[in-house]
């Protein structure tokens, strides 16, 4: 941090290192008192050591108006565990209500009140609830900020040991078969790494599929109840992630799978040919050419000009 972050920050060079959590936490209380008013605050949660959390998170749950919680019961918990007194509302807000809800928190939040997200773990609204309630409120203006904090995505990408310059997030993958390999074939070519959130019963299933569509020998990673007391990070090939998921993994998980390996010019050229079937397939569903090679290229990570070229030259 450098200087003028730490003014920002109301941190001064002296008492940055020295400041105790009493004094941290009185900072954050008079950080969120310059912002009177109503507003809506997302903020993330540990995934599972509650001493993950942030002292803005540990300040925000003691001091909101309304908490939106996915699961009361777990919020209540991460706010004992940290010592913090609950004085406002706490409200279910999950996946089956979070459209009906918004509307709600908005309005309390027009009211003047501040309103808490959290979910169980992470990010809000990354594969969590969260998106219904930050689209009610940019519609009618109403102020909306995050307080950062644990990623499972970030945290299995760092300790995957994959090429992750540039990253793809996949959400959960669709539990049927066929649907999995169409949206893993999307990304089969790409030079960069992928990361998906995965049940542990369908696990196994789910990694067969990708070592079919991405080959056996592609390297990858599964990460199991990161940051708690059995977390595993579980390094290897695909089929030998796929035949280790076969005895049974439990917990909350994080697939990570590295990028395409560079091609070379003959495989490059291969690929294109192999694509020009495609292409033409889909003019002949009633798509311009310039649109289908386009999109064909970008799934595969090939030129666009190249493909389009190809496909004239086979005409």
């Amino acid at each position: 941090m450098d200087e003028q972050a730490r003014d920002d920050a109301g941190v001064s060079s002296e008492t940055a290192g020295a400041a105790g959590v009493e004094g941290l936490l009185e900072r954050a209380a008079d950080q969120r008192r310059k912002y009177p008013g109503g507003r809506i605050v997302f903020a993330a949660t540990p995934l599972g050591n509650p001493l993950d959390a942030s002292i803005r998170l540990i300040d925000a749950l003691g001091s909101a108006d309304v908490i939106a919680a996915e699961d009361t019961r777990r919020t209540r918990a991460l706010a004992a565990s940290l010592g913090v007194s609950i004085h406002g509302q706490v409200i279910s807000n999950f996946d089956h209500n979070e459209v009906q809800r918004a509307e709600q928190f908005v309005e309390m939040a027009r009211s003047g009140k501040t309103v808490l997200l959290v979910t169980d773990a992470g990010m809000p609204a990354v594969s969590d609830p969260g998106f219904a309630l930050v689209t009610a409120a940019n519609e009618v203006g109403v102020p909306v900020t995050c307080l950062p904090g644990p990623s499972a995505v970030t945290t299995a990408l760092a300790l995957s040991g994959c090429a992750m310059g540039h990253f793809s997030f996949l959400g959960f993958v669709p539990r049927k078969e066929g649907a999995r390999k169409d949206l893993f074939r999307q990304y089969a070519e790409l030079p960069h790494a992928m990361c998906f959130f995965e049940s542990p019963h369908r696990l196994a299933a789910t990694l067969a599929s990708a070592a079919e569509v991405f080959g056996a020998d592609r390297m990858g990673a599964v990460c199991r109840e990161l940051t708690k007391p059995y977390e595993e990070v579980k390094r290897g090939t695909l089929g030998e992630l796929r035949d280790w998921a076969g005895g049974g993994v439990k917990g909350e998980i994080c697939v990570v799978i590295d990028a395409a390996g560079e091609k070379t010019e003959a495989e490059i050229g291969a690929l294109i040919e192999d694509l020009v079937a495609v292409v033409e397939a889909r003019v002949s569903a009633g798509e311009r050419l310039k649109s289908a090679a386009g999109d064909v290229a970008k799934e595969h990570g090939v030129s666009k000009r190249e493909l389009y070229q190809a496909v004239l030259n086979a005409r």
